[in-house]
């Protein structure tokens, strides 16, 4: 039995091809399960222009993707975070970080699910990453991470930077501590 199938069967044939298959396995599954039909000479012109169509459809995802592997080529990504002792990271950093932060960086969008990242980082350091937008098209990035400065510490400065005011304000007062009491004392004097 000769049918076109539908949908992709996995091990069998993909969406769109036209296959000789057992009379029972297309009558008593593929077709009732709308997975296939009988292939009869309207039904392949059909098949074959959808084919033509998905063709043009794939070459021009293809130029995308290779467009936006240019792109990314080489881009670095810096991320800020949490560490401990030793470097280690307090959590770690997953691809859908990594994925996020290219967004923000580059504005181009990649799906989390292609950055090819082993395990999470969990150390500070610099790492080079690939993204597996293709069968073919792989492009190399470099994510940086980096301490991420806590609250406790960037608020230090600050008051370093306001003691002096501080010391500053104190002298006037006692600056003005002798000219008050020399006020007093001539008032009660005079």
């Amino acid at each position: 039995m000769k049918v076109i199938f539908l949908e992709d069967v996995p091990k069998v044939a993909r969406a769109g091809e036209i296959k000789e298959v057992a009379d029972g396995y297309g009558r008593n599954f593929l077709i009732p399960r709308k997975l296939a039909m009988l292939a009869h000479s309207s039904a392949i012109g059909t098949t074959e222009v959808q084919h033509r169509i998905r063709a043009k459809e794939e070459a021009q995802l293809e130029v995308e993707m290779l467009e936006l592997a240019r792109q990314l080529e080489g881009k670095e990504i810096i991320l800020k975070a949490r560490a401990g002792s030793k470097d280690r990271l307090y959590g770690s950093i997953t691809s859908a970080d990594i994925a996020s932060e290219v967004e923000n960086a580059t504005g181009l969008v990649v799906d989390k699910r292609k950055i090819e990242l082993a395990e999470p980082i969990r150390q500070l350091g610099s790492y080079d990453l690939t993204i597996r937008l293709a069968k073919d098209i792989v492009p190399k990035i470099k994510v940086n991470v980096i301490e991420q400065e806590t609250e406790k510490e960037a608020k230090e400065p600050e008051k370093e930077a306001k003691k002096p005011e501080k010391k500053a304000k104190k002298t006037e007062k006692e600056a003005k501590k002798p000219e008050k009491e020399a006020k007093e004392t001539e008032e009660e004097t005079g």
